[in-house]
């Protein structure tokens, strides 16, 4: 499946559950990406566990999985096309210099 199915599919999805009842509120749906891979830090620093309704997946795969799940939700949501921007910015990545210059 593409990038750009992935989106569709999530933003279809999050639609028909509800979650786009209201007006957009694009901060929001920012804080909840944020709060999705602050779940996954939390699990890594407690040590990885399988996840408790998914226990074939590690916790911190599946907090990794919802934050994209939100990204690709937000990205149908406002139109972005973000495959063509993924591959932008990753051709852009290939040219920078080692750390950009910085220390991490």
């Amino acid at each position: 499946m593409t990038i750009t199915k992935l989106v569709r599919a999530c933003y279809e999805n999050s639609v028909q559950h509800g979650f786009h009842d209201l007006t957009l509120n694009v901060g929001e749906k920012i804080a909840l990406i944020h709060s999705e891979l602050s779940e996954a830090l939390e699990d890594h620093r407690r040590g990885i566990k399988p996840d408790e309704h998914l226990p074939n997946f590690k916790n911190f795969d599946v907090e990794l999985a919802d934050a994209c799940i939100r990204i690709f939700d937000l990205a149908g949501a406002t139109g972005v096309d973000l495959e063509s921007a993924i591959m932008a910015k990753m051709a852009y990545n290939e040219r920078r210099p080692y750390k950009h210059g910085k220390n991490y």
